[in-house]
């Protein structure tokens, strides 16, 4: 059944999916401004500041396309609902971890909930509404899924500095029930009636292996054998879905659309290039311009304010002339707030610094990331619906962790950084000057390959 945006129901449906996908936003971004404090307490060095992040990103992406194909057989809401339900008790242990190997552990258990709420977010959208009021739906989506990313900091700050960082996890337990009631309530079961055979548990397994070698390798740049391992498990990642197809786990025919597979090269770059920006700006404003926990927090708000002005109509602006332009001119913007936040140092101004750069970078934020995922999910069939948003997530999250796990030791930020304000200062300059790279490289990418409007609404034939 399909319903309408401005529905009761279609605001109920909007709703649910917001509040479960802002819940891994939030956890994504919310544990950044936290790192300075369970580091100190848990004696966790850079290394142990990475692996915080990317053991929760690593299950994410490893296991989200088996997280998209477990909804579409089984009931994307069901799916959601377990992903939910998951995830908010792996925060518990998160909060109750007595050391820093815990934590990684139950931050990949986290991760793991993540990729079974994630794409089903997504895939209830275009399951549930009518064509037409996808685009906006999604938009809406981004914008507010974006406000949970930007409001993480924030939130963050405040709870280090008045209940301390491991109510930076405790957080979610409160939000994941209201999850589970208002999708329980008010979102309806929709599924692939059309799927059948086996589930590719080789796929899933090659796909969370190898990146956890090549993300250890390059977080542990002295040892390559993990690198070289999780480079050939890639391969035959790759070539397990060939010969698997179309029972693979990421169904090859989805890549016969040439604007598929070149806007999840985009997304690739593109948030690989935002995952560094997030994991090291936080870090930059606490430990070297001295901004408090809950100042440095505070510092992203103009992306929040942007997102939820802008996003919905970005996804009307690029349904109704195209994704081309929406999405280069705000890659491009983006990638200059990243130029602007290389400036960031010590004894920086927030207001001639810090808050011009995250106003350009919520810019162009705003204007690219809904036209983006509503071009995902218009180049794949509906049948498809939450693979899709499985593949589309999963890119986003292989580039983060990537870049998270590869740019840090690249520009010098290893072992005690956090405790030099002067190295961290330099590295991060050079981080940024290199995310803003990646983003001119996206942009061009999307200029030249996306050339029709995949998302006009069809005409229907008599």
């Amino acid at each position: 059944m399909e319903v309408q945006l401005k529905s009761p129901q279609g605001r109920w449906i909007l709703a649910a999916t917001v509040l479960g996908s802002g819940l891994a936003m939030l956890d994504s971004t919310i544990v950044n401004v936290a790192l300075p404090a369970l580091s100190r307490e848990l004696g966790a060095d850079m290394a142990g500041a990475q692996w915080t992040i990317n053991a929760y990103t690593l299950t994410l992406a490893g296991l989200i396309l088996l997280g998209g194909s477990l909804g579409d057989r089984f009931g994307r809401r069901k799916i959601f609902l377990i992903g939910t339900v998951w995830f908010a008790l792996a925060s518990a242990l998160c909060g109750a971890a007595p050391n820093v190997e815990t934590l990684v552990l139950a931050r990949a258990l986290q991760g793991v909930g993540g990729a079974l709420l994630t794409p089903g977010s997504l895939a209830l959208i275009q399951a549930s509404f009518v064509r037409e009021d996808r685009p906006r739906a999604v938009g809406a989506w981004s914008g507010l899924g974006g406000v949970a990313s930007a409001i993480g900091p924030l939130l963050g700050g405040w709870l280090v500095q008045t209940a301390g960082w491991r109510w930076a996890f405790l957080i979610n337990l409160p939000f994941a029930a209201i999850v589970v009631l208002t999708t329980l309530r008010h979102v309806p079961e929709s599924k692939d009636e059309q799927a059948a055979g086996r589930f590719d548990v080789l796929g899933s397994v090659l796909a969370a292996l190898a990146l956890a070698g090549i993300t250890y390798g390059l977080i542990e740049s002295g040892q390559p054998i993990p690198l070289v391992v999780g480079v050939v498990l890639a391969v035959a990642f790759v070539a397990v879905q060939i010969r698997r197809s179309p029972d693979a786990l990421v169904p090859v025919s989805l890549f016969n659309n040439h604007v598929f597979t070149a806007v999840n090269v985009v997304t690739l770059i593109m948030y690989a290039a935002m995952g560094v920006v997030f994991f090291l700006l936080t870090l930059q404003l606490i430990v070297v311009a001295g901004f408090s926990e809950l100042a440095a927090g505070a510092a992203l708000l103009p992306v929040t304010a942007l997102m939820m002005l802008l996003s919905a109509r970005a996804g009307e602006t690029a349904r109704r002339y195209g994704p081309r332009l929406p999405m280069t001119i705000g890659i491009l913007v983006a990638g200059a707030g990243f130029l602007l936040m290389s400036t960031i140092g010590e004894g920086s101004s927030y207001w001639l610094q810090v808050l011009p750069a995250v106003t350009v970078f919520g810019l162009g934020l705003a204007a690219a990331v809904a036209p983006l995922t509503a071009t995902v999910l218009a180049t794949a069939q509906e049948r498809y619906a939450g693979t899709a948003s499985g593949v589309n997530n999963a890119v986003a999250r292989t580039g983060s962790l990537l870049a998270v796990a590869a740019i840090p030791p690249f520009v010098g930020l290893v072992g005690d950084a956090l405790k030099d304000p002067a190295r961290f200062d330099g590295g991060f300059t050079k981080a940024m000057l290199i995310s803003a790279g990646m983003m001119a490289v996206a942009a061009l990418i999307t200029f030249v390959t996306i050339t029709t409007n995949v998302l006009a609404p069809q005409k229907v034939k008599d």
